[in-house]
C-alpha cells in the first residue's frame, strides 16, 4: 500500500484549488466508458446513446444554473472557458477596442488580456478596495464609447471576495457592453441563477463542485456572437471543435445534480465551519485576516490569511508535514518567491504578500478537522521558526509521515 493512503481527507483545505470527485461521480464516468463510449457526432445507435448521456449532463448543469442548455458549451475547464469569452469577443472586431478588467482576476484572465494588449487592445484594471472588491461606481467611470467588454469575477479565488455581479451585470447591460465573469469559485458553492443575473457570458470548471478535472463549460446567452479558439468538426455550436469527452461531461452533469440538491444545506455548514476557523484564528498574533471581514460577503468555504513573519510557503510546507493541506498566494519563479499580486492589488505589503495562505473548506471538512487544524497553524506561527526551518523536509510533502520523525515537529502529531 502507498504511503499517500495515509492522507486523512478531512485534513484537505484546499478546495479552492480542486474538489475530491464524488463516488457518485466516479461511478457514473466509469459506466460512461463501458457504455457510452460512441462518437456523439456519429449517427448511429452507438452515437446517438453518447450523445443522449452528453445531452442529458447539459440539462443537469443548466437545472443548476437556471439557464436554457442550449445556453451551455462544455470546455476542458475555466481557464479555456475564460479565454473563450475573451479571445472569441475580441476576434469579431476588426480593429482593437477597450476591455475592462479587475486588477484581482484569475491568471486566465489576465495573461488573455495581457495578450490583447499586446495586440493593441486598450486595457482597464479596475482596483479594488482592502477586501479586494470592486466599486460598481469605478466601472461606470471606466466605461469608454469603445469598450466592448467587462469580465470581473465572482469569487476572488486567493482571498475569497464575492463581487456585486449583479448590480456591475445591470450597468453593462445600461450601456450596452457584454459582460463576462468568471464564476469558477462559485457555481455549486453559492445559489447562481442565470435567469436572472444579468451576465451574457459565465465561465464553470468541474473540479471545482466535486466533478472531474479537465472538463468545465461557458454559458453564452442568446444572441451574443463568440469566434472560435479551436478550428475542427464544429462540434459545441460550432464554437468549441473537438470530439466532446463524455465520461468527463457525464460526471460534471451528476456533480451539478448534486450540488443542487445540497446547495443551501451544504453552504450554511460551510459557512458554519468557516466561522469556527476564523474564531479559533482570530487571536494567534500577527495573523491577519485577508479579503472581507465580513464573512458574509466572502466565499461561504475560505479563510485566507497573510503573516510578515513566517513565509507561505513555509507554512504550506509545515502543515503539510502534519498531513494538513492548505495552499500559499505566493509562487515560485526560478527559485524566488514572488509575493501574491492579488494582495499587492489590494494594498498589502510585499512581506505581507509573500506571507499569504489560504483554507478552504469542503465536504470533507468535519469540525474536530478545523480545531486541529487551527491548533497546529497557531502553534506553528507561535513558535515562531523562520523560513528557512520550514522547509519541506525529505520525506514526499504532504505524506504525513513527517509526523514524529524529528523534533521540529514533536508536539504537533
Amino acid at each position: 500500500m502507498s504511503h499517500m493512503s495515509h492522507l486523512d481527507p478531512t485534513l484537505y483545505f484546499d478546495h479552492s484549488a480542486t474538489t475530491p470527485p464524488r463516488p457518485e461521480v466516479m461511478e457514473a464516468m466509469q459506466r460512461a466508458m463501458e457504455e457510452h463510449w460512441g462518437n456523439p457526432s456519429s449517427l448511429h445507435g452507438w452515437g446517438e446513446r453518447a450523445a443522449m448521456a452528453m445531452e442529458r449532463a447539459r440539462q443537469q448543469l443548466a437545472d443548476l444554473l437556471n439557464c436554457e442548455p442550449e445556453a451551455l458549451l462544455f470546455t476542458s475547464g475555466g481557464t479555456e472557458s475564460n479565454n473563450l469569452a475573451l479571445f472569441g469577443v475580441a476576434q469579431g472586431w476588426s480593429r482593437p477596442q477597450h476591455l475592462i478588467i479587475s486588477s484581482v482576476e484569475h491568471a486566465s484572465v489576465e495573461n488573455a488580456a495581457r495578450q490583447l494588449e499586446a495586440q493593441g487592445w486598450q486595457v482597464t484594471r479596475l482596483s479594488v478596495n482592502r477586501f479586494g472588491q470592486v466599486d460598481p461606481e469605478q466601472l461606470k467611470k471606466a466605461l469608454q464609447p469603445n469598450t466592448v467588454l467587462v469580465s470581473i469575477l465572482h469569487g476572488q479565488n486567493e482571498v475569497g471576495s464575492l463581487q456585486p455581479i449583479a448590480e456591475l451585470g445591470h450597468i453593462c447591460r445600461q450601456a450596452g457592453v457584454l459582460f463576462h465573469s468568471d464564476a469558477v469559485q462559485t457555481v455549486g458553492r453559492i445559489p447562481l441563477d442565470l435567469s436572472q443575473l444579468p451576465v451574457d457570458m459565465l465561465s464553470l470548471s468541474g473540479h471545482k463542485l466535486y466533478g472531474p478535472q479537465g472538463v468545465g463549460a461557458l454559458y453564452l446567452r442568446s444572441g451574443v456572437v463568440l469566434h472560435p479558439l479551436l478550428r475542427g468538426g464544429g462540434q459545441e455550436r460550432r464554437l468549441r471543435s473537438g470530439t466532446q469527452g463524455i465520461p468527463g461531461i457525464v460526471g460534471l452533469g451528476v456533480a451539478a445534480v448534486l450540488a443542487a440538491a445540497e446547495l443551501r444545506s451544504e453552504t450554511a455548514r460551510l459557512r458554519r465551519l468557516q466561522q469556527q476557523l476564523h474564531r479559533a484564528l482570530q487571536e494567534v498574533p500577527g495573523l491577519i485576516l485577508t479579503g472581507p471581514q465580513d464573512l458574509e460577503q466572502r466565499l461561504p468555504h475560505h479563510l485566507s490569511y497573510c503573516t510578515e513573519r513566517i513565509p507561505g510557503h513555509g507554512l504550506v510546507a509545515a502543515m503539510s508535514q502534519l498531513g494538513i493541506g492548505i495552499s500559499a498566494g505566493s509562487a515560485c519563479s526560478s527559485g524566488q518567491w514572488i509575493p501574491s499580486r492579488i494582495l499587492l492589488a489590494m494594498g498589502y505589503s510585499e512581506a505581507e504578500a509573500l506571507g499569504s495562505i489560504r483554507l478552504s473548506l469542503g465536504r470533507t471538512t468535519t469540525a474536530a478537522a478545523v480545531e486541529y487544524a487551527a491548533g497546529c497553524l497557531r502553534r506553528l506561527i507561535l513558535s515562531g521558526l523562520g523560513g528557512e526551518s520550514l522547509r519541506p523536509q525529505p520525506v514526499l510533502a504532504g505524506s504525513g509521515l513527517g509526523r514524529g520523525s524529528s523534533a521540529l515537529w514533536a508536539g504537533f502529531g
